[in-house]
Formats: structure tokens, sequence, C-alpha cells
């Protein structure tokens, strides 16, 4: 990568994001260098159907590395609507880095050990097209900083495919369209490479490293001169003006809609068991067997946690050196304000059921429920007090375990009205590991919870793999 950092050079592309035959965003990158930096922006602007309604949505990362590649300094900033995240890490000597999440009152700083240098995902590309001219075939491990999960880990990144684009260099605008369009097409030949670890990594990426094109969640992204990509977004955006923005979004384009799985049978409100037979993709790495879970061949099993598992052996504080007790990543579980508001919901009550169910209750009735675009902070909900399942979730947690009550995030799918949707929802250790839904109102959850992962957000980009492949059938009911 040292020897590959000396080809790299300041460049700027451009992107129009499409949804179907429909520009619904610009994107950007660009690098900059010099004799000591190089220095890599990434912007995205789209607005998003999601939920019923249109969210402008901003992610924008900066990354200064040194000329060997070596990641120095980042910061990653997502905004949508009135829910924005500023992640922000500086790396000492590729042994320790030293991350701040958030801004203002809502800061956490924590300090992640590294075993050696490190990249970050956006520049994944830049390291594979780089080092060596991408054969099909080829397979590069990269070891990557995940910023949603705070941790370094090795990605195995695979070239699968060449192919030639035709894109153009430059453009000029159309007074009779009043629009800009491409001129000087030129003939880019570009590889396509793919990550199996749910890293987010995909796209054809040229010689230079540069993206050309991407597909992800029905969304594209195509490489196109920038009065093209943006101005002509721009000017759609403005003729459409604010009715665009409140008009009802065609379920066919809510991204809540194209990525749930039908049931294929309808659910009573209230399911204690639930049968399902699961098909269509491979279901390896999975947290899906253990407590109320039992998948037997391609059927799963789930019950709902009965009396039994509702009475803990311990009392509240007794295992706060347990893993699922500690502060994690956007879990700011020993802040004082998330400590005091524990603590005020336990009412010194040192039950872990009683503690449990009063803070489902309480972050249920105190969460406006709306849909959101980021990676929650616990701290930041509780500032908002607003969200979906993913603040319900961060939120309950944070507070379980700071009253002394070990929990953990699942994310999974849940049923409602004819469907799977994707969704998250906190486990609770009483007896055993039981699933609640401060979402939903439940305690324990319903058994139309199928549970795929456990852990925060850089487990949960694992359900990926099985977004437009999964497919379910309800077999049984109780």
């Amino acid at each position: 990568l040292a020897e590959a950092a000396l080809r790299v050079q300041p460049a700027a592309v451009f992107y129009a994001v499409l949804q179907g035959d429909r520009q619904v965003g610009f994107a950007s990158s660009t690098i900059d260098t010099s004799s000591a930096m190089i220095e890599q922006r990434d912007y995205l602007v789209a607005d998003i159907p999601v939920g019923g309604s249109v969210r402008r949505t901003e992610a924008r990362t900066s990354v200064t590395l040194t000329r060997t590649l070596r990641v120095r300094t980042f910061e990653v900033e997502l905004s949508s609507d009135r829910t924005p995240l500023k992640v922000r890490g500086e790396v000492s000597g590729d042994t320790v880095m030293t991350v701040v999440i958030g801004s203002g009152a809502s800061v956490d700083t924590q300090r992640v050990a590294l075993i050696g240098p490190i990249l970050l995902p956006t520049l994944a590309p830049l390291a594979v097209a780089l080092e060596e001219r991408p054969t099909i075939g080829k397979s590069y491990v990269l070891p990557l900083f995940d910023p949603a999960a705070l941790a370094p880990r090795d990605v195995r990144i695979d070239v699968r495919a060449e192919s030639l684009f035709v894109v153009n260099d430059s453009s000029v605008f159309d007074p009779a369209r009043s629009r800009w369009q491409g001129v000087l097409p030129d003939t880019v030949r570009a590889w396509q490479i793919t990550s199996q670890s749910g890293a987010g990594i995909a796209g054809w990426v040229d010689q230079q490293g540069r993206l050309v094109a991407s597909t992800q969640f029905g969304f594209r992204l195509e490489r196109r001169p920038y009065e093209v990509a943006f101005e002509n977004w721009r000017i759609e955006t403005e003729e459409a003006g604010d009715a665009a923005k409140t008009r009802p979004v065609d379920p066919r384009r809510d991204i809540l809609e194209i990525t749930a799985v039908a049931a294929g049978k309808r659910l009573a409100p209230s399911v204690t068991e639930l049968r399902v037979r699961l098909s269509g993709a491979s279901l390896q790495g999975f947290d899906i067997n253990g407590g109320r879970q039992r998948l037997v061949g391609d059927t799963l099993i789930v019950e709902r946690e009965g009396a039994a598992a509702l009475s803990p052996r311990y009392i509240a504080g007794e295992e706060s050196t347990k893993p699922d007790t500690r502060p994690e990543p956007f879990l700011e579980v020993a802040h004082p304000e998330i400590v005091a508001l524990a603590q005020r919901i336990a009412a010194r009550s040192r039950d872990p059921r009683v503690i449990a169910q009063r803070i489902n209750a309480w972050v249920h009735d105190s969460l406006e429920k709306t849909v959101t675009i980021g990676i929650p902070s616990a701290l930041h909900v509780l500032h908002t007090r607003r969200g979906d399942c993913n603040e319900h979730a961060q939120l309950f947690v944070a507070l379980a375990r700071a009253a002394g009550v070990p929990a953990r995030v699942a994310s999974g799918l849940a049923y409602v009205d004819g469907k799977f949707y994707y969704h998250a929802w906190p486990e609770v250790r009483l007896r055993s590991w039981v699933a609640v839904d401060p979402t939903f109102g439940q305690f324990p959850a319903g058994a139309a919870h199928l549970r795929f992962v456990t852990g925060g957000p850089g487990r949960q980009v694992g359900l990926l793999r099985l977004i437009g492949n999964l497919r379910i059938d309800v077999i049984g009911t109780r």
C-alpha cells in the first residue's frame, strides 16, 4: 500500500444518485495531495423515501492519510431531519485511536486499541486498484476501521468482474431543455469489487481506484460531469418545490416496503409460538439459535418466554463486571444523565424484572415514534426523545445497563400487518435472555420477532446479506 500511495493523484469525480429512472440525489469524491499528506472527502445528499415520506439525508466523510496511506484523522457526519451524528477520530502511532462521538453537550470520548495501520471503508477501492492492476478472481484482505462499530477488522474484498463503461468527460447547457447534457464520451475500464462481511463495499472502480458505478438498496450511483450530476438535480428539485416533499411516497419506492419480506400468511396480533421456513439466503454467521429460537433444518421455531424465564436469580448491580453491563460505542452507560434517569426509573428496586419492565414502559411512553436514518446514540436519543426501533432499543439497553441489568440489542425481522420488516429490539437477561420491545410496548416481545444478530451497528450491517434474498414461509402459529 505504501508503494501504491505514490500513485495517488488529485482528482474530483461526481455522481448522480438514482432510484429507478428518477434522480434523487448527488454525490462527490475528492482527493487532494501534498508532499506529506493525502486527503479524501466524500459527500452524498439524497431525498430518500422511507416510512411514507421523503427524508433529505446528507453524509460527509473526510479522511487524512500519510503518503504511505496510513490513516491519521477522520470525520464522519450524517444528518437526516433532526438527527445529526458526528464521529471524529485521531490515530496515534498505529496503536490507539481516540474517537469522539457527537458534538456540543452530547459528547462521548473513547480510546480504541489498534494492532497496526488501518483504512476506512471509503478508501478500500483506492487500495485495491492502486496496489496492482485488478484481476478477476483476485481477493484482498484489508485492515478496515468500521466507524459504526468503532472497531478495526480484516475485511476480504473480491474482484468479481471486468467491464467497459462510457463516461462523459464534460457537459454543455441545452437552452431548449434548460438542462445540462454530457459530451466528450470516454471509455473507462472498471472492475467490480464486493465484500462478503456486510462492510457495504460494492461497486465498479477504475484503475485509479475511483468509483464508476454502484448499486445498493435499489439506489444507483453513476459517474457524471458535475453540471449533469448536480445542477440538473438542483433545477428539478427547485421546480418540484415543497409539494414534492409532502406528496405521499409510492410504496414501490419506499425503502421500508421494498426491503420487507412477505409473510404469506396473516398472523394474530399476539403470537406465542411461530414456525417459519427460511430460504434463499445463507444463514451462516447469524445468531439464530439460542434462547427463544431453535433452528431445525430450514425451519425456525420461536417461542415467547414463559414465566420461569422472567424470574431472575440475581439482584440488579451484582453483575456489573459482565460485558453486557458496560459502556459501548453509542451506549453511554456511565454518562451522568443516563445513570440519573436509570436510577429514577428503577425507584430503588433491585429486582431486574421490575426494573426492565419499568424501563420498557418509560421508553415506549417517552419517545415519539418516527422513522429516522442514521446510527443512534443513546445519549442523543435521550435528548431528542424521538426515533424508530433502533433509537428505542439503544436507549433501553443503555438505561438497563446503567441500572445494573445486563442487556443487549437484537436485530432481525418483526411481523407487522402482513409483512416482516427489518427491526431492532432489546434483550434483557433475567433467568435467561428475554426479548422485549419498547417500540411496540411488549414485555416480553411477541414470538413474531426473528432474531438474526445481537450487538450494535457493527453487527447489524450483516443483515445487508439478507435484503432481497431471504424468503419466509409461515408454517405454523400458536
